[in-house]
């Protein structure tokens, strides 16, 4: 399409203010030091998914760590992070209720029935991993390619505003904003996470900016909840305020363990619709992430690969207590920021979950929000495109549609949805401007013009249509073949009447050819048609009122 230049641009010229990329060397130490970051970004994610899939904490965390190991390993996409997320959470979440309540009805406990649906749940992110690993045997990955970069740029933007608007319960208790002095202390303390994220890197690029944000914070956080305690909310707060039972993050090992289910088939048919859509979820925000790590990194990732990768780590969730996931764009962006691109920044990362969650969960759970959330902003600053708002006069107003849509549905609805309504949204676009150019090879024989037509004739190309002849030069006997074209709509038969009127006019003679049974029936018998040729044995319907009524 005309636009993909600008838009391109639009690609590469990112925010000067934030420069999502900054340049370090790729080596073992700049992995280690953003994977860190990573891992206690990760925390709160996990947990916040797993209270979304109406799951315990410790599941949402044990996914975090087997999907970003073992994307890290057999995935495509180096520098890539993947774990728990919310688009694979929100999927599983009416199945967990679905069973917790069916098994409840008959009598049983709520913890016997939350482990009933745990087996539902296992199993099913068992068969989502598999669909996922047959989606990349199949070789299906490298279609993610085809997707218009309109689609790409309303998937960014879209996924931006979905980070932005899940920080928001951070800043609650009990689901009612924080008091005054909370929030304001809250504000401040992002504000200098910020700023460190922003400036340091201008003074040394030796230590991820994001990652001494984190601990400057929670250095002062720690000392003014000893002066003046609950004043700044902690992950454990978070933790809390959504189950108070629960009195630490810390876990055990992840267990190998055969999900609890009948296997039935009316049991498989009930989880495998939960299982397809989770799958092609996490393929879709997986392969889109992959893009724009590609982009960023002026590299290239391998998605049949990464879906194979992607399904193995989720097989491997569901034996072994996790909630499943995706790759997660948030903290991939963190990661390259921060200066990872091997495979050794999402292994750390994911190693370094598990280290906190086994010996570092009181660190973790002191670790303030208002760091967390700081970064977090960083991501969404640095993730949107800012200079798509600047194209509205420079691009089609076609694919400024596309992106706006597409940033619309996913932020609404989901990004699978959004990326499906953008890809067959840009295809109409495509197919409506490639279909109203009317093309014809115009050639002399026999001592008369001849055009041979093609392209649809319809609303959409009449204009085209009628600019393709030169009523005044050409010869006195005019074919026009429509061997290779079709007159779809009462319009264009309105067009081949004005240009036989046309020609009448220079006292021309028109043979038309190959014309469908409808336009004999409604083509009028214009004096200088001396030759009208239909098609035998060929049904083309027109859309006339005349036929229709």
């Amino acid at each position: 399409m005309p636009s993909n230049e600008n838009l391109t641009r639009s690609s590469e010229s990112k925010n000067k203010f934030i420069d999502l990329i900054i340049k370090k060397p790729r080596n073992f130490k700049n992995d280690i030091l953003s994977g860190t970051t990573v891992a206690l970004a990760l925390v709160p994610e996990a947990i916040a998914f797993a209270f979304v899939a109406g799951v315990n904490p410790k599941v949402g965390l044990y996914a975090a760590f087997m999907m970003g190991l073992i994307t890290a390993i057999f995935g495509g996409r180096p520098g890539m992070i993947s774990g728990a997320t919310g688009a694979v959470a929100v999927i599983f979440a009416p199945l967990v209720a679905k069973v917790v309540n069916d098994t409840m009805a008959t009598g049983v406990g709520f913890e016997a029935a939350m482990n009933n649906a745990l087996g539902y749940l296992f199993a099913a992110v068992i068969m989502m991993g598999l669909l996922q690993i047959a989606f990349g045997l199949l070789k299906f990955g490298k279609f993610i390619r085809l997707v218009p970069h309109p689609v790409m740029l309303g998937f960014v933007n879209g996924l931006a505003i979905i980070i932005f608007k899940a920080q928001f319960p951070q800043f609650t208790v009990g689901g009612h904003l924080l008091e005054m002095a909370p929030l304001l202390l809250m504000i401040a303390l992002i504000a200098l996470t910020m700023a460190i994220s922003i400036f340091l890197p201008k003074l040394t690029k030796s230590v991820p900016a994001t990652l001494v944000g984190i601990i400057v914070v929670s250095v002062i956080g720690h000392f003014i909840n000893q002066m003046y305690p609950g004043l700044v909310r902690t992950v454990l707060d978070f933790v809390q305020d959504r189950d108070p039972n629960i009195q630490t993050i810390a876990a055990g090992l992840p267990q190998f363990g055969i999900p609890s289910m009948p296997f039935s088939l009316e049991a498989l048919k009930m989880i495998f619709p939960f299982a397809a859509i989770a799958a092609a979820v996490g393929l879709i925000e997986s392969l889109m992430t992959l893009t724009l790590v590609d982009e960023l990194t002026e590299t290239r990732g391998k998605g049949n690969k990464e879906c194979i990768g992607q399904g193995l780590a989720n097989v491997v969730n569901g034996f072994f207590g996790g909630m499943g996931g995706c790759a997660m764009i948030g903290q991939s962006m963190i990661n390259i920021r921060g200066g990872g691109r091997g495979r050794t920044s999402g292994i750390s990362a994911a190693i370094i979950l598990l280290f906190f969650v086994l010996f570092g969960a009181s660190f973790i759970e002191k670790i303030p929000l208002a760091a967390l959330v700081g970064v977090m902003f960083m991501v969404v600053i640095g993730t949107f495109e800012w200079s798509s708002l600047r194209l509205f006069n420079k691009i089609p107003k076609s694919d400024m549609f596309v992106i706006i849509l597409v940033s619309v549905v996913t932020v609404f609805a989901d990004l699978a949805i959004a990326v499906f309504v953008g890809i067959i949204v840009s295809a109409l676009v495509f197919a409506w401007e490639h279909g109203k150019v009317m093309r014809a090879n115009k050639s002399v024989q026999n001592n008369m013009t001849v055009y041979e037509l093609d392209g649809p004739l319809f609303f959409g190309s009449i204009t085209s249509f009628k600019d393709l002849f030169n009523y005044k030069e050409d010869l006195e006997h005019i074919v026009i073949d429509f061997k290779n074209s079709r007159i779809w709509d009462h319009s264009g038969l309105e067009a081949l009447q004005n240009v036989a009127d046309k020609y009448d006019q220079y006292n021309k003679k028109l043979h038309l050819l190959n014309l469908s049974g409808d336009c004999e029936l409604l083509l009028k018998k214009a004096k200088n048609i001396v030759e009208l040729n239909v098609i035998k044995n060929v049904d083309w319907h027109i859309a006339d009122d005349e036929l229709d009524s």
